[in-house]
């Protein structure tokens, strides 16, 4: 599969969003999904889709703990685009299970509840919705924080066996907010309160200026490298 990636990187690169769109429909059919956590980014490449109007198969991760200005973005792009997005949950025995072990805030007590609520709620729902599928997009950018500079467009997930493709991954954040704003495409009213990456209303905040893009995801932790599990990298970069 690594071939295949390289290949992908090699023939798309220097490509716009909707060519290279146009040649994964082409070449991987309707085995071609795309995740929203309807963040600014993500508005993008949704925008994309519905104006390519491409068989790209749209789904979220409903983790039970969203911002109510998340929910209201996710009905405003359904009302807008008329776009089937299917919702994804956490199984239910397990996450009544660990609330009922661990207490429902237990993600503030340690690293290892943190990270096996966001399994829970992230992860294995993530890998239902991945199944069968050849091409995952995200919304991805490299300035995000360090682990999302170590790939390239294209790179292969060897965890759920699937080809990623990010879009975004070279645009600023300066960049996505001319598109947000040129497309007059809606997007989460937290982006314009100092939320730049959001999550589940618990473990995320507003950043101050000068922090990084990452800081106020899991803010309570000492660690530069915090990741929910969804995207899980290579230590090498692809070349």
């Amino acid at each position: 599969m690594q071939k295949i990636v390289d290949i992908l990187n090699s023939s798309l690169k220097g490509r716009s969003v909707q060519d290279t769109l146009a040649s994964l429909v082409s070449e991987f059919n309707d085995k071609v999904v795309f995740s929203t956590s309807f963040g600014i980014e993500d508005q993008v490449v949704t925008n994309e889709i519905a104006l390519s109007k491409f068989p790209i198969s749209i789904f979220t991760l409903d983790t039970g703990r969203l911002f109510p200005e998340t929910y209201a973005t996710w009905s405003s792009t359904i009302n807008r685009y008329r776009l089937k997005i299917k919702a994804y949950y956490p199984n239910e025995d397990a996450l009544q299970n660990f609330i009922s072990q661990k207490g429902p805030n237990a993600f503030f007590e340690s690293v290892e509840n943190r990270k096996e609520c966001c399994g829970i709620r992230k992860v294995e729902p993530l890998q239902r919705a991945l199944k069968g599928n050849k091409i995952w997009i995200t919304g991805i950018r490299a300035e995000q924080s360090i682990n999302r500079q170590l790939t390239n467009k294209f790179e292969w997930d060897e965890v759920n066996q699937i080809i990623k493709f990010h879009p975004l991954l070279d645009w600023t954040f300066d960049e996505v907010k001319a598109y947000i704003q040129k497309h007059n495409v809606s997007y989460n009213p937290l982006h314009d309160k100092g939320f730049v990456s959001i999550g589940c209303a618990p473990c995320t905040r507003a950043i101050q200026e000068g922090e990084d893009f990452r800081a106020g995801r899991w803010w309570w932790e000492d660690n530069d490298k915090k990741e929910c599990g969804l995207h899980v990298h290579n230590l090498k970069k692809n070349h």
